[in-house]
């Protein structure tokens, strides 16, 4: 039997059959992506429109003003502070449905008689939707994360921009005064 399997994947590939389970996948995952994108839009929406807002400013190749630096600064802050309790409480919510995918799963392999692949095989075919749900929640977890990194990661730029400015600022008050 592992002797055909090996040798399938040498044989001629049937691409219609590759596309159709393509479609498949691509179809349930945008499903499921945007049901991760409403969870993590639930906590991220202010950060997300606060990002979107540096970037458009940032693409149009305006300077930003040292008034609207200070501000990007606190309210990236504020948003990062909410952003965080957010990210947390996904966590919470992947923990609550990682317990309720194995009490699934383990209920269902205690229900079923048969070997341990019989086991096995129904307890995962019994405990799917838990186990998507709770993919669901890590998928949000890991993208909330990674949202709350890149605007600590923006929120650092900017004040490393402010820091220089006022380093330029404290530089051309120095050459000022110097120069009376």
């Amino acid at each position: 039997m592992a002797k055909e399997n090996y040798k399938a994947l040498t044989e001629n590939i049937d691409l219609e059959k590759l596309n159709q389970l393509d479609s498949k996948i691509k179809n349930k995952s945008v499903d499921i992506n945007g049901i991760v994108d409403r969870i993590v839009k639930d906590y991220c929406k202010p950060l997300d429109d606060l990002m979107s807002d540096i970037n458009n400013m940032l693409n149009d190749a305006i300077r930003p003003s040292d008034e609207e630096l200070d501000a990007w600064s606190c309210k990236l802050a504020a948003c990062l502070y909410f952003a965080g309790e957010g990210v947390e409480t996904i966590g919470v919510k992947q923990d609550v449905a990682k317990a309720y995918k194995m009490e699934k799963y383990n209920n269902a392999y205690d229900e079923t008689d048969g070997t341990i692949s019989d086991k096995t095989a129904y307890a995962e075919l019994q405990s799917q939707e838990e186990y998507l749900i709770h993919i669901i929640y890590t998928r949000a977890y890991k993208k909330a994360s990674q949202k709350l990194e890149a605007g600590n990661e923006m929120l650092s730029s900017i004040k490393k921009v402010i820091s220089r400015r006022m380093g330029a600022f404290n530089i051309n008050v120095k050459d000022r005064n110097d120069f009376k």
